[in-house]
């Protein structure tokens, strides 16, 4: 047998009322390509900062290419050959993008020779970028490029990639597998982390299945199904999201040539936006990101205000109106950054609950929190929604993206909401969780709310919707019924295509 690259035995790691690895032990071998599956909160994130340097294990010992290995931060372990790309980006707007990889190396070379370094490794891997471009103006996928590189770059011999294609369209994350089939084939070793188990199918070579911390099964995921994939991970049969036909009921929320201009200098301004979305209706809309789900969130929820009829609910003028008191309405969001906008990072679970439900919950009284109240209500979205967490006193930053994401939309689906507008709801999530938060989406609707799904997912908005609508940078299409929709039909949805072709009808 062959050494591996990397191999870790019995890795341990504990925090106050949680165990997120418990004596975890497997390895890489040079070029093969390893998934890492597990539900939210199963110890994925945990056990690869450990590799990266970010977290000291507390027990079990690592090596790589025959040495020991203990990085005690990510310098360390990219000077040893450990690279990452973390599922959310860091990167400023601002600067270029040789300015950007600069500030991630030790010893950066002068800007003419950086630059030329950047041309020439992103044209070799089929990611090509221009060095002098502003990251403010590249697309989500650019700018993941943009964080392939500057791993590329370190001439890594194993490179870490968290949630790779959640912000990209089809046709990137073909691009992507391309390139890392490439490095795979010149020996790089990927340990690759998502919850698009038909892309683990797709691209790795190996898997090994970590549950509540501890490693439970092994396989090769290209012999399995993607159902046997996730009920590998939970350790349970899959439940299916299901829906029963229903008549809609009236409008209650319509957007009349809402035209908005966006709130930075990189972002997307809509424009003459029009839409409808009835009592019982689910309606889908999908776009690559960046072109202007971020701006009509906010205009819905009333963080960006607009022309009083531009937005009207239940037929009346609402467009000045904060986010405060469309809430009290029964408009409520829930935004895609989950955390520093749906959530405050360093408060509790239990302020944050009380963040958006305070007036619905009735949590404040006489100008009091009632706090048990609202620890009432706290613990009743983590026991619905499944949250792992040692309680309600934990902060929104120590809980996983998955974790966090189903405590989010749980706190906003609870309030038993007239409309409710989400972006990304099973971003990051795995396909228990994100199941059950389609599940409650759909439930929501068959109560009588009104729901708006933005979405990157098209299966996830083939699956929840009745009607899907398409952004393209900052036009939204005519909405057509879900079901019967083709690849073909949304491909020039999301291209603008349709939109054009009425124009010059």
């Amino acid at each position: 047998m062959t050494e591996k690259l990397l191999t870790i035995d019995g890795l341990t790691k504990a925090y106050p009322g949680v165990v997120a690895n418990d004596k975890v032990s497997f390895g890489i071998d040079a070029g093969e390509v390893h998934a890492l599956l597990g539900e939210n909160g199963a110890g994925k994130s945990t056990l690869v900062k450990m590799i990266y340097g970010l977290v000291r294990p507390d027990a079990g010992n690592m090596t790589l290419m025959g040495n020991a290995f203990s990085p005690p931060e990510p310098r360390v372990a990219r000077a040893a050959g450990v690279a990452m790309v973390f599922q959310h980006f860091s990167l400023f707007e601002a600067l270029t993008v040789a300015e950007n990889i600069t500030l991630g190396m030790e010893n950066p070379p002068k800007h003419r020779e950086l630059s030329a370094r950047i041309t020439k490794v992103s044209h070799d891997y089929g990611l090509p970028l221009d060095p002098e471009r502003l990251v403010g103006e590249l697309s989500a996928g650019e700018r993941q490029r943009v964080e392939i590189i500057r791993c590329l770059l370190q001439d890594p011999k194993l490179l870490i990639m968290d949630e790779p294609t959640s912000v990209l369209t089809p046709q990137e994350v073909e691009v992507l597998f391309h390139t890392l089939r490439q490095l795979s084939s010149e020996g790089t070793a990927i340990l690759y982390i998502s919850h698009k188990l038909d892309e683990i199918r797709d691209i790795c070579d190996s898997a090994t299945v970590l549950r509540h911390g501890v490693v439970v099964d092994t396989c090769n995921p290209r012999e399995k199904s993607a159902r046997e994939l996730a009920e590998m991970m939970v350790g349970s049969a899959l439940h299916e999201p299901l829906r029963d036909a229903q008549a809609f009921g009236d409008v209650v929320l319509e957007l009349k040539g809402l035209s908005v201009p966006s709130a930075t200098q990189f972002g997307t301004s809509l424009k003459s936006v029009n839409m409808t979305v009835r009592a019982g209706e689910i309606l889908g809309i999908g776009g690559v990101a960046g072109n202007g789900q971020d701006e009509l969130l906010a205009a819905m929820s009333g963080e960006t205000p607009s022309a009083d009829t531009t937005v009207t609910f239940d037929g009346n003028g609402i467009g000045t109106l904060g986010p405060n008191e469309r809430r009290a309405l029964g408009i409520l969001a829930a935004p895609e950054e989950r955390l520093g906008h749906a959530a405050a990072p360093d408060m509790s679970l239990t302020e944050n609950a009380l963040l958006t439900a305070a007036f619905r919950e009735n949590l404040v009284k006489n100008g009091f929190v009632d706090w048990a109240s609202t620890r009432t209500f706290a613990k009743r979205v983590i026991k619905e929604f499944d949250v792992r967490t040692p309680g309600t006193r934990t902060a929104a930053r120590a809980l996983s993206g998955g974790n966090l994401q189903k405590f989010v939309i749980g706190r906003e689906v609870l309030q038993t909401p007239r409309v409710l507008v989400v972006n990304q709801p099973t971003w990051g999530v795995d396909a228990s969780a994100a199941a059950q938060i389609r599940q409650s989406l759909m439930d929501l609707a068959a109560s009588g709310a009104a729901v708006v799904v933005i979405s990157q997912d098209l299966d996830e908005l083939m699956e929840v919707s009745d009607n899907f609508c398409a952004l393209n940078e900052g036009h939204l299409t005519r909405p057509h019924p879900a079901k019967g929709l083709t690849v073909e039909e949304i491909g020039l949805m999301l291209g603008g295509m349709e939109e054009q072709e009425a124009a010059n009808a």
